[in-house]
């Protein structure tokens, strides 16, 4: 996630803390159906399941209600309407998953969209809708622990708007030109359709998005084409690899859309709402920007790429799993910010949101390499003027980078997450941190890590206790003493 300059992150404080909601109504005859799938049988002979209930919440210090217990997902297959006129929404989702205990019951997560109906396979299942966001499934015979399932939830409404537009506190929202978008971190997804809703539980996402005819749709991954009929438009979409929730968008509007490939043939989608046309220009570069990036963190992570740029200014733009969303604001330092995002936040998963600094640390950084290899600015020297320039009466130097509590995630990760990391570099030399980005990002592709295995990867690569230097500039809410201040060439 990038931020307006308007809004920059350590002066918002808790801001960014996400919690959404929608309006319950049912399913709207005529929407796309998602592909069926089958659901292997339990066979032989086995005792009964007395009561075992997967868990409302996967255990997120910070979030603890945050997605569930009980099951793993392994895919994701929705099909929704919406009509811009009316800001209708009806869909039913396949979700696919295996079992990781017996399950009398188990939850999902669903913003207070109303459900119809629930079944797993082709037996229909009781269900409940409870709290803030808790659809409670009650299968018609209990799954088996590594029994592989399909639910399917039909569900409608009219997704609720926040107001606090500028800050992203909501998923689904409203365009200007009168279409609708979903982003949101930490939450999005469960607005507009259920799921799982925790970064551990990445899953693939398949997409099929019916709209009147003149408005169309995007989505991640890969276009699977789209259909006509009775004055509706359906798209299709598939993202193959692996997704956090809240990575997952649909965007619907009057898109102008640019397809082009990359030099290895990767398909490149760039949709541009009315108005937003002058982000051509940046958004031109992509190119450039993803094989430099590529040269610092590795090989591009996903089968797709490109972006989705908005007229909207609203406060924030995101790093949508292969197609980031971008503010009206956005520039090409955001192009940069949000496509390092791809390596670290996408395809690196947090395990808890305590570790963001995993995210946007390293992403604002990206920014600050671009500089340095295409602009020629001397780092030390910025980082030397930066570090000149904070006054403790602000409050900069009083943000941990790691575990700073809910409400603090994106207080100091853009800016002191920039100094913190460059200093990290010249602790360890260019040599080792070249090797600690490339082979973090390679040994944890499509599946999540934590600061803490971080911090011992580094140590691992460098060869270096580094304990001290971990402690004053990522778990330490202080100025680092000169030792960790001015490591290696920023030494005066």
């Amino acid at each position: 996630m990038a931020i307006s300059s308007k809004a920059r992150p350590y002066l918002l404080v808790a801001a960014l803390v996400l919690v959404v909601a929608g309006v319950l109504v049912a399913k709207m005859p005529g929407s796309p159906e998602p592909t069926p799938r089958a659901v292997p049988a339990t066979t032989g002979s086995t005792p009964p399941v007395v009561d075992a209930e997967g868990g409302d919440g996967a255990g997120d210090p910070y979030y603890p209600q945050d997605g569930n217990t009980g099951y793993d997902v392994s895919g994701y297959d929705v099909a929704i309407s919406y009509d811009p006129a009316t800001r209708k929404l009806d869909g039913k989702a396949l979700i696919t998953g295996v079992a990781t205990a017996d399950l009398s019951r188990f939850n999902l997560d669903l913003y207070e969209l109303k459900v119809s109906e629930v079944a797993i396979g082709d037996e229909k299942a009781s269900f409940s809708q409870e709290g803030e966001h808790e659809l409670v499934v009650t299968p018609a015979q209990p799954l088996r622990k590594d029994q592989r399932f399909t639910v399917s939830v039909t569900y409608g409404g009219e997704p609720t708007l926040f107001e606090d537009r500028a800050l992203g506190r909501s998923g689904w929202q409203v365009s200007a030109g009168g279409g609708a978008f979903a982003a949101g971190e930490p939450h999005s997804a469960t607005t507009w359709f259920p799921a799982n809703d925790t970064p551990r539980d990445k899953a693939t996402f398949k997409l099929a998005a019916r709209v009147p005819d003149g408005w169309s749709v995007v989505s991640n991954g890969v276009e699977e084409g789209s259909t006509q009929a009775d004055g509706w438009t359906t798209f299709r979409w598939h993202a193959a690899q692996p997704m956090a929730t809240y990575l997952a968008t649909v965007a619907i509007d009057k898109w102008t859309i640019d397809r082009s490939t990359l030099p290895d043939g990767t398909p490149v989608v760039d949709a541009y709402a009315p108005g937003a046309l002058g982000a051509r220009e940046d958004q031109r570069r992509l190119p450039e920007v993803l094989a430099f990036l590529s040269a610092k963190f590795g090989p591009y992570p996903f089968q797709s790429a490109g972006g989705i740029f908005l007229s909207d200014n609203i406060g924030f733009s995101l790093e949508t799993q292969t197609r980031p969303i971008y503010a009206g604001w956005a520039d090409l330092e955001t192009v940069v910010h949000e496509n390092a995002h791809q390596w670290f936040g996408d395809s690196v998963s947090l395990r808890s949101w305590a570790d963001i600094c995993l995210n946007e640390c390293f992403a604002s950084y990206a920014q600050w390499l671009w500089a340095e290899g295409k602009e020629g600015v001397n780092l030390d020297d910025r980082y030397r003027s930066e570090v000149g320039r904070t006054d403790d009466s602000t409050g900069y130097w009083n943000r941990k980078l790691y575990d700073m509590g809910r409400g603090n995630e994106f207080r100091g990760v853009y800016d002191k997450g920039q100094l913190a990391v460059h200093a990290l570099r010249r602790q360890i030399g260019d040599e080792s941190f070249d090797k600690v980005l490339q082979s973090w990002t390679s040994r944890h592709r499509d599946g999540n890590a934590s600061w803490p295995e971080f911090e011992a990867h580094v140590e691992e690569v460098s060869g270096q206790d580094l304990d001290g230097f971990f402690a004053a500039w990522f778990r330490g809410d202080e100025l680092p003493s000169d030792e960790y201040l001015w490591p290696g060439t920023l030494r005066r």
